[in-house]
């Protein structure tokens, strides 16, 4: 959070905003306090104003009664500076308006001289005058508080707001498959941010323009490996229709073998070239049960070199929106990986299903299965799982990851009952 440009900036301003109210609202205070003292000053001066040599004895005995609903700490005490009670002042006080101590507690006083000779006395204790012009010193105050609350709100909002482009361009981004290295749109960002956007948008284009380049590259040369291959495949062709002895022909099946090896890689080179190089398809409905079936015509033949019990376990009709090559390559890798890895005499199912608003297709074998640690990397390019000695290229894994993020799935790796690889891809 300390890191965060958002929270510093928010934190800041905050920070100014509660100094600047206290500063204010500490000036608000004192200056409410001082003039809440004046005027309660002011008031006294004016009762003291009415107190006349006729008016003295009304008011002493009227201020020694008890005002119903008034606040016994700001009563009003009327007498001669010569009493005792209530309040006992020595004789000497000057006229004005004074602070006094009687008794431990502080009182406000105003002295004044009759024309008489007589010296009156009115005062008010400090306490009750204190909080009167608290009370009404807080009052100027809170204002200052809320104002204070609701800016650092409307702050916090403001930032937010501001700062809201960025998280979408980030969530944008995050979102992106990893094939996509178009440009970022940059049209509703601050204008500070626009030459880092210009910077990524040419980062981008370079590193576009890089894979671009090795994909072509290894497309070039898969296609251009394919016609030596296959005039190498008619020469053993032709060098198996010779009479060779044993020695001789072991080698010969050995190259046949290899040979056929490599023209395998190369097809999936590619297809996984092509399909890293398209950017846009035409989807279409698929009834999954005839995806199956296809690729069932086109694998037979290994399954039943392997004597593989191989077949669709489920009878759901399920509709998929997808590519229909895309599909059709998935699944058959998907198979084509099945049955490579599961031994003579094993078992291979395909099912399909749907839950909730999504479709899923899945392949099981009874293969060595895949270790929970090693399934991450299985979708590498060339990654084969050590102590297999399956014949393949490590490019069946990539090819389907490939297509299923092009198509938005999602792929799980499990273990099949008794034991084996479960293949589920969620569309």
């Amino acid at each position: 959070m300390t890191r965060s440009l958002q929270f510093r900036l928010s934190a800041w301003m905050s920070a100014l905003i509660v100094a600047v109210a206290a500063v204010g609202g500490l000036i608000a205070f004192k200056t409410a306090f001082h003039e809440a003292n004046e005027l309660q000053d002011g008031q006294l001066r004016q009762i003291a104003a009415l107190v006349t040599p006729r008016t003295l004895a009304v008011m002493e005995r009227e201020a020694l009664g008890r005002v119903a609903d008034a606040d016994p700490e700001s009563k009003l005490v009327i007498q001669t500076i010569d009493q005792r009670v209530p309040l006992a002042l020595a004789s000497d006080l000057a006229d004005g308006v004074q602070n006094a101590s009687v008794a431990g507690t502080r009182w406000r006083l105003v002295v004044k001289t009759l024309d008489d000779g007589v010296r009156v006395v009115i005062g008010q204790k400090t306490a009750g005058r204190d909080e009167i012009a608290r009370n009404s010193a807080l009052a100027t105050v809170m204002p200052f508080a809320a104002l204070a609350l609701v800016l650092m709100a409307a702050l916090h909002l403001i930032v937010r707001r501001m700062f809201r482009p960025l998280a979408q361009l980030s969530a944008d981004l995050d979102r992106r498959p990893e094939h996509d290295l178009s440009a970022v749109s940059g049209g509703a960002l601050p204008s500070e941010i626009t030459p880092f956007v210009v910077a990524i948008n040419r980062l981008l284009g370079r590193v576009d323009a890089s894979v671009a380049l090795q994909r072509r590259f290894v497309a070039d040369a898969a296609h251009e490996l394919r016609s030596p291959l296959t005039a190498l495949s008619l020469q053993a062709e032709r060098l198996n229709a010779s009479d060779l002895p044993d020695a001789a022909r072991e080698r010969l099946d050995a190259l046949r073998r290899g040979l056929a090896r490599t023209r395998s890689l190369l097809h999936q080179l590619l297809t996984l070239a092509r399909l890293q190089q398209r950017t846009d398809v035409d989807t279409a409905e698929l009834r999954v049960q005839e995806v199956f079936r296809n690729v069932l015509e086109d694998l037979m033949p290994l399954a039943e070199e392997k004597h593989i019990d191989i077949g669709v376990s489920s009878d759901d009709d399920v509709l998929i929106h997808a590519p229909q090559a895309d599909l059709t390559i998935l699944v058959k890798n998907l198979v084509d990986n099945a049955i490579r890895y599961t031994p003579v005499g094993g078992r291979v199912d395909l099912a399909a299903g749907v839950s909730g608003a999504n479709a899923w297709i899945r392949v099981e074998d009874s293969g060595p299965g895949i270790a929970p640690e090693e399934r991450a990397r299985v979708f590498d390019p060339f990654y084969r799982v050590l102590g297999s000695d399956a014949d393949g290229s490590g490019l069946g894994l990539s090819i389907v990851g490939t297509i299923a993020a092009r198509m938005g799935a999602r792929i799980e790796l499990g273990d099949a009952a008794p034991g084996g690889l479960s293949v589920t891809v969620t569309i």
